[in-house]
């Protein structure tokens, strides 16, 4: 079995970086484990492929777009639909070495980098992220 790991980001090309050496870029070119990297600007509907807007219960700041954020995490769970998605936020559970050893003995994961001060909040709500 090999473990899928898919990234939403605005900066595909970042990926996988250090994850490319060592031992995990072997275990990589051996078939361990597989990266998808989406580019969430793919996912904007405008010409202008925004993706940032004012939060929407107001404030300073600009968030990623609720629309824009839940095509791209639609699109990933269609990839991967067994792989949970998990925001890199500083606002959500911790990631524990008990939390990465369940996550690592599953089909894999997906995550949701975020960019500006954060994500639209109605995407916690709408999707299981």
């Amino acid at each position: 079995m090999t473990f899928a790991a898919t990234v939403l980001t605005l900066y595909p090309e970042m990926f996988p970086g250090p994850l490319a050496f060592s031992l995990a870029g072997r275990a990589r070119e051996v078939g361990v484990w597989s990266l998808d990297r989406v580019q969430i600007r793919d996912f904007a509907t405008d010409r202008h492929h925004t993706v940032d807007d004012t939060p929407a219960g107001g404030g300073a700041g600009m968030v990623l777009r609720v629309d824009v954020l839940a095509a791209a995490v639609d699109h990933a769970l269609e990839l991967h639909p067994d792989c949970p998605v998990l925001a890199m936020t500083p606002r959500g559970r911790p990631i524990t070495q008990a939390r990465i050893r369940g996550l690592a003995a599953g089909a894999g994961v997906t995550l949701l980098c975020g960019r500006f001060e954060g994500f639209d909040e109605r995407i916690f709500e709408g999707r299981a992220v």
